[in-house]
């Protein structure tokens, strides 16, 4: 449903927080690992969410990735928005350009639920949300074995 920057970025942004909730930064390197993405690919994502003032890049021996305000004050809608854009949470789930209770598609009418679910758990969830789940062990960024 989300692009592969869109899954990163949100990814990233959950690792960077669980390092900022204990004083780190990160580097690009030390990001892709925990996440699972390739580096160059990680970095292009890294400066979109930076030049989009979710993140902020610091210079220096002490400096890396860190987020551009709290946590509890980013929500996964904030990330999801910037990089894939509002249409992807409005959009025909078969990709019609076109798509309406007028003229449905097959699963119109089955996936108005589900989008207006996605949508309120996405508005509802903040990265400090995601991010203590992670920090718990409860959840991962990265699936070690996937088969």
């Amino acid at each position: 449903m989300f692009s592969k920057s869109c899954e990163y970025s949100i990814r990233s942004a959950i690792y960077i927080a669980s390092l900022q909730r204990i004083g780190r930064r990160a580097g690009v390197k030390e990001i892709a690992e925990e996440i699972g993405s390739p580096a160059a690919f990680t970095a292009k994502i890294l400066q979109r969410l930076v030049k989009l003032k979710i993140l902020k890049s610091v210079k220096g021996p002490r400096g890396g990735f860190c987020l551009e305000k709290s946590a509890d004050r980013i929500y996964i809608l904030d990330i999801v928005v910037a990089i894939d854009g509002e249409h992807v949470l409005q959009d025909c789930i078969l990709g019609f350009k076109k798509c309406s209770s007028k003229k449905p598609c097959p699963l119109h009418d089955k996936f108005i639920g589900v989008r207006e679910h996605l949508n309120k758990l996405l508005r509802k969830t903040t990265l400090a949300q995601a991010e203590k789940s992670y920090s718990t062990g409860d959840t991962v960024l990265k699936l070690i074995n996937e088969i």
